[in-house]
């Protein structure tokens, strides 16, 4: 469709490439217009740091401060309990509540880099539906709440429906999980004001449903607002890298790998990355991502330093960027590698150059060591690795050693 945005959030969200669906354009326009007006999404608090397939919500609740709304990061400290099925193929783990808590702890540190969290009109605010969730009376929950789903409904809801169209099992503490999710809307509408609740467009379902459910019961009008579910330009989903999750969590992955991640995306990936993740102008993020050859690297480098500038710091991009061009120009070491750090007893009488790539995140398993050292993609000290057996002891560590994976992926190995 085409729509003309009043708000400089909407406007902002269509423009950058963050709004897939939205339930009522004009609906929230006119609302955020007013100012001041809070927006929330949801965190589950299954690890102790979020990846990069969670940032383009982060940003969207970025811009939404920076256009004069308030956003609040709600942390599943009662959903986590139960686990959301949406688009996943089997049932979460359960956590006990120390777990969750420690979770969140580590959650929290993320948001700071981004949000502004304080008591004025458009600081953000990090509550925990646990608040609300972990005093419920499950009969009166029933009686006030359950009466108002359809199961004929919620049956409908893609999300729900992939898991039974694969004869997949659906446990009934899972498909709780929409109904106290559209419980959380309401009571943030009723408690904090907050109109409209932000997510992938997998939530699409959920968001409908809280709604719904604020309307039915407080007469209350909010609004809901989707992004594309983000794949690469390759098909792979965002977030993951060939080493796992790239957590923005800097004692979970380095600033560095956290720069080579987005140094090393796709040519054709470049402007829209640019658009999504970083704050430069819409036409600079074209220009960029329109360049060719030696250029589009360049423009890698900006990309990968304005990411990094949001979430580390800038110095924390420069000293990777410095390392970077070290490794890769000029065949050094570089002062910001990934380190694994071994002690005397770790060595032994020495540790198979496989056990290295493994510990040292190069290699996801010592089959996959081994197929890369086959394939020479594998290197030592910037010098073809083809003897897997090759065994490292202490003689060998008397200075640091550097495993490179490809050419893009380094890391260093020394004695402690």
């Amino acid at each position: 469709m085409t729509y003309h945005p009043k708000s400089d959030f909407v406007a902002v969200m269509m423009e950058r490439g963050f709004l897939a669906d939205c339930t009522d354009y004009q609906g929230l326009d006119e609302a955020l217009l007013k100012g001041g007006r809070a927006g929330y999404i949801g965190f589950d608090a299954t690890a102790k740091s979020l990846h990069v397939g969670s940032l383009i919500q982060i940003m969207m609740l970025r811009w939404l401060q920076k256009t004069g709304g308030k956003p609040i990061t709600l942390m599943g400290g009662g959903t986590t309990k139960v686990g959301d099925p949406s688009f996943r193929a089997d049932e979460r783990p359960l956590l006990d509540a120390q777990a969750i808590d420690d979770n969140i702890a580590g959650i929290k540190r993320v948001f700071s880099a981004y949000l502004t969290y304080g008591d004025g009109p458009s600081d953000a605010m990090m509550i925990n539906n646990a608040e609300w969730l972990d005093d419920l009376n499950y009969l009166d929950f029933l009686r006030d709440i359950g009466r108002h789903f359809s199961i004929n409904r919620m049956l409908s809801f893609e999300s729900v429906k992939s898991r039974l169209d694969r004869e997949q099992s659906l446990s009934f503490l899972e498909f709780n999980y929409m109904i106290l999710q559209a419980y959380d809307f309401m009571e943030l509408h009723r408690r904090y004001g907050c109109i409209l609740q932000m997510g992938g467009s997998d939530q699409w379902g959920n968001i409908v449903n809280g709604i719904d459910l604020t309307r039915r019961v407080i007469d209350g009008e909010v609004y809901g607002l989707t992004s594309p579910l983000l794949t690469t330009s390759d098909g792979k989903k965002m977030g993951k890298s060939q080493s796992g999750a790239v957590w923005l969590n800097g004692d979970m992955l380095s600033p560095y790998e956290f720069w080579q991640f987005w140094r090393n995306t796709t040519d054709a990936d470049v402007g829209r990355f640019l658009k999504l993740y970083s704050e430069l102008p819409v036409d600079e993020c074209d220009r960029l991502g329109a360049l060719e050859g030696a250029e589009i690297n360049e423009a890698k480098v900006r990309l990968a330093n304005e990411v990094t500038t949001l979430l580390h710091g800038a110095e924390a991009a420069a000293a990777a960027e410095a390392t970077a061009r070290e490794v890769f120009e000029k065949g050094g070491v570089g002062d910001d590698l990934p380190t694994l750090t071994l002690s005397e007893s770790d060595l032994g009488d020495g540790i198979s150059v496989v056990q290295l790539f493994v510990k040292s995140g190069l290699a996801g398993s010592g089959k996959e060591a081994k197929r890369l050292i086959a394939e020479n993609g594998a290197r030592l000290d910037d010098q073809p690795l083809t003897n897997a057996g090759l065994m490292i002891d202490a003689n060998a560590l008397s200075s640091p050693i550097k495993l490179s994976a490809g050419k893009k992926r380094h890391a260093l190995v020394q004695l402690g």
